[in-house]
């Protein structure tokens, strides 16, 4: 089945459509800059404007950046805060009139890696971290997805939440080298092994592809390693949670 992905970010709403069977991206992927300010009705134009690009008319899944329950967003992360209680599913289906299936993005980009990728097979807690704008965080047991679990959100010295100061954005932000900013980032790190205490973590989003470059700043004992999907699994895990609804896992 050919299913359409969009994986709304911080800087670009993506969208490709994707064959369910064997998770592979099947058209080109297309991007549209995030509108700033980041509001609903914004927002959801763009993705509405993706959605005709692909003259598509079947079922939508979207990974959303940030906690989603039940459709709807439940905190507004790095978007604007007239996000707060608004029904996401609704939304985008008024604007687009097609059934859609609305994740937290991490969570979609990690049921990808998990189903598709390098994270299939793997047993016992692994945390998939997307860094990016923020740093999403999708954790699974034995394969079986646990939602939101935003360890992105964690408090940290002056800053209300780590991302501010950890995430790929603030390595753009502060013109970071990847020694310094890798440092930042095993911090961040850091903390998750010490909550959770996770038996891998896999790393997605822009910076995975660079891993070499600050792999020899992660010190947490804990075995991590870059997502092969990398970019791509945001779109791909939101395709398929159109299908198999796991949003409600």
């Amino acid at each position: 089945m050919t299913l359409l992905g969009i994986d709304v970010g911080g800087s670009g709403i993506k969208g490709a459509l994707v064959d369910s069977e064997t998770g592979e991206m099947i058209s080109e992927r297309f991007r549209i800059p995030t509108p700033n300010p980041r509001t609903p009705d914004a927002m959801a134009d763009v993705i509405a404007e993706i959605v005709a690009h692909f003259n598509y008319k079947g079922k939508v899944g979207c990974g959303f950046p940030t906690i989603i329950k039940n459709g709807v967003c439940k905190a507004t992360g790095n978007l604007d805060p007239s996000w707060l209680g608004v029904n996401v599913e609704e939304l985008l289906e008024k604007k687009t009139g097609l059934d859609f299936t609305v994740i937290n993005d991490a969570d979609a980009a990690g049921y990808a890696t998990m189903n598709y990728g390098i994270g299939k097979g793997e047993k016992g807690l692994v945390v998939m971290i997307t860094i990016g704008t923020g740093l999403g965080s999708g954790a699974f047991l034995d394969g079986r997805l646990i939602p939101n679990f935003e360890l992105g959100q964690i408090p940290y010295k002056k800053y209300s939440k780590i991302e501010l100061w950890a995430a790929g954005s603030a390595k753009d932000r502060e013109k970071l080298s990847y020694k310094k900013w890798g440092k930042r980032f095993n911090t961040f790190l850091e903390f998750v092994e010490l909550i959770i205490s996770p038996d891998l973590i896999i790393l997605g989003g822009g910076a995975s592809k660079d891993f070499d470059q600050f792999k020899s700043q992660i010190k947490i004992d804990t075995k991590v390693i870059p997502a092969e999907l990398q970019n791509h699994a945001g779109i791909i895990g939101a395709a398929v949670a159109s299908q198999y609804k796991i949003k409600k896992a």
